[in-house]
């Protein structure tokens, strides 16, 4: 009898999700809730069809010369900046990611940013359970309006948009940057105006970004953008890391350029720049925009699903390298 085609997963997925993947084949998947290593990757890679991989897993031309029988990715996130796309294509390989599922979880996340940062919401945690919480003042610990405030938003696709829903229950006025503006009947419902970059800055109250990383987009905001961003203002970051020049943001906020940051993802991931921990005005999370128990079970079910149709030798849902 012919054992099935052996296949790696590099997360610990739901049991519902293996058992999919196990009818067809042969599954070797790393059972722990922290990221594969590199050697054990790349030992485990060798005699692999197909590979389901996480966001922290760095899929390069090295890793593939050692995966000669890989035939599909399907990475287990909406973005791929982790995989060398050029690499699998002159090797043949499919590629696919995890688009839509996440939306309505990262937008939450991100609002929360926005509420966290302007209420103060960490640091008065702290406060309370280190013992420092004495009186009640008038004028002690105040932090800013949400409702009624601008928001300005870089990148209007399906999270940019989910976020905007948010915001209309803050009533809040909705300026946006965009490579594809919006159609008019679009920007009346979220009651959004495109307007340049600069003058989005200039005018902002809130600031999140939701622009995918790339080659234009690498440190996107950096130290003339901090400059022209209001004193009062918030940047929220929820996209990718290296979108922020995280040097910059330290001194923007060191020096009081901006009021405060709301961080989820981080150039340098998972370090962070020395000196942003000690910040109370920034609100840092540990990349948890899509970690909701039911947003990640509908991942893994996509990424497992794009897995088995490119090996069956279907067009994958969600391919990115046709």
């Amino acid at each position: 009898m012919k054992m099935p085609a052996p296949i790696l997963v590099t997360g610990n997925l739901p049991a519902s999700v293996l058992d999919t993947l196990k009818r067809e084949f042969q599954v070797e998947c790393h059972a722990e809730d922290r990221p594969m290593s590199r050697s054990k990757l790349l030992h485990s890679i060798r005699d692999k069809i197909g590979l389901l991989s996480m966001i922290t897993d760095d899929i390069d031309g090295e890793l593939l010369d050692y995966a000669p029988k890989l035939i599909m990715i399907a990475n287990m996130a909406v973005g791929y900046n982790n995989i060398d796309l050029e690499a699998a294509a002159k090797r043949g390989i499919l590629v696919s990611n995890t688009p839509g599922v996440l939306t309505e979880a990262t937008a939450d996340l991100a609002f929360s940013l926005i509420l966290g940062t302007a209420r103060r919401i960490a640091e008065g945690d702290r406060m309370v359970r280190e013992g420092r919480f004495s009186f009640w003042a008038p004028f002690h610990f105040l932090g800013r309006d949400v409702s009624g405030k601008t928001l300005g938003i870089i990148g209007m696709g399906r999270i940019g948009k989910a976020v905007a829903r948010r915001a209309r229950g803050f009533q809040m006025p909705i300026l946006y940057f965009s490579r594809n503006p919006l159609e008019k009947t679009e920007e009346e419902e979220l009651n959004a105006h495109y307007v340049p970059l600069n003058n989005l800055l200039g005018e902002s109250d809130f600031v999140s970004l939701h622009i995918p990383l790339s080659s234009v987009t690498r440190h996107f905001i950096s130290e003339k953008e901090f400059s022209l961003m209001k004193t009062t203002a918030f940047l929220i970051n929820t996209s990718r890391g290296p979108v922020v020049d995280e040097k910059a943001l330290l001194e923007a906020l060191q020096n009081r350029i901006i009021a405060g940051a709301g961080i989820d993802v981080y150039e340098n991931e998972p370090a962070i720049t020395p000196g942003l921990e000690k910040l109370d005005q920034v609100l840092l999370l540990p990349h948890v925009g899509s970690a909701t128990l039911e947003t990640r079970t509908r991942m893994a079910a996509m990424a497992a699903g794009n897995l088995l149709a490119g090996l069956r030798g279907e067009a994958p849902p969600n391919l990115i390298n046709p």
